[in-house]
């Protein structure tokens, strides 16, 4: 096929990009700056309609990565990036006689703030989601599966907590927050949560552009399906990065009301980066976060090959050298 990528530039995108490349299809990305891959690039901004008519020209199928992602940040951001640039990717991909579209989003289009214990996808909910990210995501994934029809078949994708050898995100931000002592474990640290090792989630967003035609309308959440402790979760990637992980503990009501306080104030202010903690940042520390992976399983024809164990060995590894 004749697949376009948005945000090839992200560790989930790059690793989707190696491998359609790797199967011998024909790849284009669509992103903000030069990724020197050597592919056909179109440089833009998905608000840009122009430049993502450029892009969607002539291609077959999309996957579409390209996201405001973030804790804090305004809203005109977000809705920029996430709910504008879903709906230009949409029209275009329509006007263009695109076939397949994978959106990929986000579990917290459908999280509310309490414990989710094998949990379905549920439905993507702007009105309840959890933060400009989460509420962004929400609506830009209304937008994209409203347009599955039997010209365009679309998928969502809710890859969750996506890491590996790296990642700038989540990887990057928890090693930096431990290394400065901001690292605490919020309320016990036993709230089970599960995360996606890298190759895992690529290949399930590969599987959903083969499977598009036949799971189109669909939501479904990908995960490693090895749901653990928060607090393992989180040594386990301060240990590999050589770093040695906190003992602070903070009540999750403290930490989320700190948060709720602090990321207010950041928004305010203007304030670059992220604040010490925020309530979305406390949820997801403090409260339990997994899902049932039968039906995603089943629907894309896919399981995980890269397990917790071998992805935090290589983690490990990738830290010895870099």
């Amino acid at each position: 096929m004749k697949v376009l990528v948005t945000g090839a530039t992200s560790l989930l995108g790059g690793a989707v990009v190696d491998r359609l490349v790797a199967r011998g299809d024909d790849v284009s990305v669509f992103q903000r700056g030069s990724g020197g891959s050597g592919l056909t690039e179109h440089l833009g901004d998905v608000a840009d309609r122009d430049a993502v008519d450029r892009a969607v020209d002539g291609a077959a199928a999309i996957v579409h990565l390209a996201a405001r992602v973030g804790l804090t940040g305004p809203w005109s951001e977000y809705e920029a990036a996430n709910v504008v640039g879903t709906r230009n990717i949409v029209e275009a991909a329509q006007a263009s006689g695109v076939r397949r579209l994978v959106y990929v989003s986000s579990p917290s289009v459908a999280h509310h703030g309490d414990s989710l214990v094998g949990a379905p996808a549920g439905p993507a909910d702007p009105e309840r989601a959890r933060g400009n990210y989460a509420r962004s995501k929400a609506h830009g994934e209304l937008i994209a599966l409203g347009s599955h029809s039997s010209e365009l078949a679309t998928v969502a994708i809710r890859p969750h907590l996506v890491w590996g050898p790296g990642d700038t995100q989540l990887v990057g931000r928890i090693v930096e927050r431990a290394r400065a002592g901001r690292l605490p474990t919020v309320g016990t640290g036993a709230a089970l949560i599960d995360t996606t090792y890298v190759d895992n989630a690529a290949d399930a967003l590969v599987s959903a552009l083969d499977r598009a035609p036949e799971i189109g309308g669909r939501a479904l959440v990908v995960t490693n399906g090895e749901p653990r402790p928060v607090r393992e979760i989180l040594n386990r990637i301060v240990l590999a990065a050589g770093v040695e992980p906190s003992r602070m503990r903070v009540p999750y009501r403290v930490a989320w009301g700190g948060g709720f306080i602090a990321e207010r104030v950041w928004t305010r202010l203007g304030s670059a980066g992220d604040p010490p903690m925020t309530s979305f940042l406390a949820e997801q520390l403090g409260t339990a976060h997994w899902f049932d992976q039968r039906e995603t399983r089943s629907a894309l024809e896919w399981r995980p090959t890269v397990r917790l164990a071998e992805g935090f060995a290589r983690l490990r590894a990738w830290f010895a050298v870099a």
